[in-house]
């Protein structure tokens, strides 16, 4: 049996942190119609979260038009816990947004109360971060506090240091993605994530190693204590993402016993 989160997060019915690691699939679309359209068919799927990068929205500076897309979204979702995440160009991000408009944005869909839980990253300033985190706990909105390193894979003290700032700056789940340039990046990730939930970290944690190399740790992460995985929907979110049923079914050999 894998070790559980000291402190899981539930959203709705769903447990993060809990006995089963989860399976997430990203909503990437660049207008209304394509978002829904996915959501329709990632819906027959029956993933256990939904996650929207809205920065791949062509409106997304438009915030009426956002929220106006978001509050459809979620009424072809239904009770799917939805992750939103928007990010700027310098971590990751689609298109360009200036960081005063993501804000905006993100304050938005918070108060909006469309939205389960918003995915931040950590190279943000402690006024942002400070900011998102209240408006998102004054809404009964769940925070992720991410790091992402799509060039390398940093050492493992590094990977497990980001979890713990994560937590110490009042994530309700920590997450770190890291690119491989071979399988002993792969073990360095899953290795910090053993130890970030046997001995560092009360929360729930996301950890994945990006990439082809990396693809273990999305099938096999749950078992080190990562909490959820992410699945490929229509459109890729990050490298390394294949078609949920592939990782359903390869995640039900391992966890089934």
């Amino acid at each position: 049996m894998r070790s559980q989160s000291k402190k899981p997060v539930k959203v709705g019915n769903t447990v993060i942190g809990g006995p089963d690691p989860l399976i997430c699939v990203p909503l990437v679309a660049a207008d209304k119609k394509e978002l829904l359209d996915q959501a329709a068919s990632i819906k027959s799927l029956s993933p256990d979260l939904v996650e929207w990068r809205a920065d791949g929205y062509k409106g997304i500076g438009e915030i009426p038009d956002c929220l106006a897309a978001l509050d459809a979204l979620r009424s072809v979702i239904g009770g799917m816990p939805l992750i939103f995440t928007c990010r700027i160009e310098a971590e990751g991000g689609m298109q360009p947004l200036s960081q005063a408009t993501r804000r905006c944005i993100i304050e938005a869909a918070i108060q909006s109360k469309a939205i389960d839980i918003v995915d931040i990253e950590l190279i943000n300033d402690d006024e942002f971060i400070d900011a998102i985190r209240s408006a998102a706990g004054s809404h009964g909105i769940k925070l992720i506090l991410s790091y992402h390193d799509f060039t390398k894979t940093p050492r493992e003290d590094f990977i497990l240091d980001k979890l713990k700032q994560a937590q110490r700056l009042g994530a309700d789940i920590a997450k770190v993605a890291v690119m491989p340039k071979g399988v002993q990046d792969v073990l360095t990730l899953l290795g910090a994530t053993l130890k970030a939930r046997s001995e560092a970290l009360d929360i729930p944690l996301i950890t994945i190693s990006m990439a082809q190399e990396g693809l273990v740790s999305r099938m096999a992460g749950g078992l080190f204590g990562s909490d959820i995985t992410f699945a490929l929907g229509q459109a890729s979110s990050a490298p390394g993402q294949i078609p949920i049923d592939a990782l359903r079914q390869a995640m039900s050999l391992l966890y089934s016993a």
